[in-house]
């Protein structure tokens, strides 16, 4: 198993360097040519949303990215340390129990939006977050080396 790690400020400017290590790496794994574009696309929405949670938190960590090639699997995942309530309030998207106004609605829309566009380009996609930050886990299956076709 082959493990790449990026570690990047929360500046905007970096996600696009994101963005190609990521698909440079997705294809040495055997990702499908045409599958590429959706990880690019992916890992963009997923690198921003992260940089977008340490810049309104005020986290000056870097932005965590992991890419790992396992025997018929790659996988991503995008790690940031941006706090988020775990007590009191709805954590998983449904909106239930969110009392927000003003610019905290609009990054809570702008975070849901985000996340729904990683899910409609990932079948295999997890998120989750604490009070330590918050991960998101996306895989895309690979060549099987064997498979002669």
């Amino acid at each position: 198993m082959a493990t790449v790690e990026l570690r990047f400020s929360a500046l905007p400017e970096h996600v696009r360097t994101a963005r190609l290590v990521a698909a440079a790496v997705a294809r040495r794994a055997g990702v499908d040519e045409a599958v590429l574009d959706e990880v690019r696309l992916a890992v963009g929405e997923a690198c921003s949303r992260a940089v977008g949670l340490h810049v309104s938190n005020g986290v000056s960590a870097p932005v965590r990215v992991a890419l790992t090639e396992e025997e018929k699997k790659f996988s991503i995942e995008v790690g940031d340390e941006a706090p988020r309530a775990v007590s009191g309030r709805a954590t998983d998207g449904d909106g239930a129990g969110d009392a927000l106004s003003g610019d905290e609605s609009g990054a809570e829309a702008e975070d849901e939006m985000g996340l729904a566009v990683i899910s409609g380009l990932v079948d295999d996609v997890e998120v989750t977050s604490d009070e330590a930050g918050g991960v998101i886990r996306m895989s895309w299956p690979t060549a099987d080396a064997s498979d002669p076709s």
